[in-house]
């Protein structure tokens, strides 16, 4: 494993992270909570990625539910100090989690109240890392910041920063924070892949410029760049594409097959398989600090693990991404 210092947080993070938001449910989704992995999985899927060297879990309050916190709580406890004092806790507020449409966003009382219940449910007395995981356009963003530095201050949270936000949103962050020594967001977590790279617009360079760390989620862009899906072949059951569409259909096109076979045969030259080159990719950029990946079995997480090995330059990550770009 790789290790790095995670913007100006001053937390050392692995350069691959364990997703955890499907413990317990599928992500925020009150339709999923209890769905997802077991306990009993999660529990496998968290040693494996303990002995693989990954120290940064990432996980968010309404993740199935409030059971994905529930359950990497009881892993630490019973992994015991030792662990703990090396897992760099990532969690996030802003849905319900108890499925409640009313009950969302980053009201500064609501902050307060939620870190409560995420501490509780962990079973510890602070977390690492505490993300929103979307803006609040009810709550203005100095608000919420001010909340947040609340907490940095009283010890419950070491460092703070922002999950699926723009460019223009990190500005006004910013310029909420006011002058030096204000509150800002330190870290960001967006999604980023090759198929889709809209973080290296405005986001990566906003990061860089700034000094924050830049975590992706989805590397794999939900199974395609793992060859999960086919032409003319139905999602295998259980995929991202029969549960949670949305997010995929806008890759459901001929010039998007045509870009995998490209990446199909580039893998191949290399002797690896596409979800390894594509996560080697990633680990390529040299603003990305960290990405997450988000393992169904221990197994999955071999990928990464190869990834970390497959060492790419400038020139080999332009070809890779000249291969989506037509």
């Amino acid at each position: 494993m790789e290790y790095t210092t995670l913007g100006a947080t001053g937390l050392t993070v692995s350069r691959i992270a364990l997703g955890c938001g499907g413990f317990g449910g599928i992500g925020s989704t009150p339709r999923f909570f209890g769905a997802g992995e077991s306990e009993t999985e999660a529990r496998a899927l968290m040693d494996a990625a303990w002995e693989m060297g990954i120290t940064l879990f990432d996980t968010a309050d309404a993740y199935g539910g409030g059971r994905s916190e529930e359950a990497i709580g009881r892993w630490l406890r019973d992994r015991g100090s030792e662990v703990r004092s090396r897992i760099v806790l990532e969690t996030k507020v802003f849905h319900s989690v108890v499925g409640d449409p009313s009950d969302r966003g980053l009201a500064p009382a609501r902050v307060r109240r939620q870190i409560e219940g995420s501490l509780s449910r962990l079973g510890v007395d602070h977390v690492d890392l505490y993300l929103i995981h979307e803006p609040d356009p009810r709550t203005p963003v100095g608000e919420t910041l001010a909340a947040l530095d609340d907490l940095v201050r009283a010890g419950m949270v070491r460092a703070i920063g922002a999950c699926n936000v723009d460019a223009a949103f990190l500005e006004s962050a910013r310029n909420a924070g006011g002058g030096q020594g204000a509150p800002r967001f330190q870290s960001i977590q967006n999604a980023y892949s090759l198929l889709d790279r809209a973080a290296e617009a405005e986001v990566l360079p906003f990061c860089a410029r700034e000094g924050l760390g830049f975590t992706p989620f989805s590397p794999l862009a939900g199974g395609w760049l793992a060859g999960r899906y086919r032409r003319g072949t139905p999602p295998p059951d259980g995929s991202r594409m029969t549960l949670r569409p949305e997010g995929g259909r806008r890759y459901q096109n001929e010039r998007t097959f045509e870009a995998l076979d490209r990446l199909e045969a580039a893998a191949r030259a290399r002797g690896v398989d596409t979800a390894t080159l594509a996560i080697a990719w990633l680990l390529g950029e040299p603003r990305v600090s960290s990405l997450i990946v988000g393992p169904r079995r221990p197994e999955h997480l071999e990928p990464a693990r190869r990834a970390l090995d497959l060492k790419l330059g400038a020139n080999e990550r332009a070809e890779l991404s000249a291969l989506f770009e037509d």
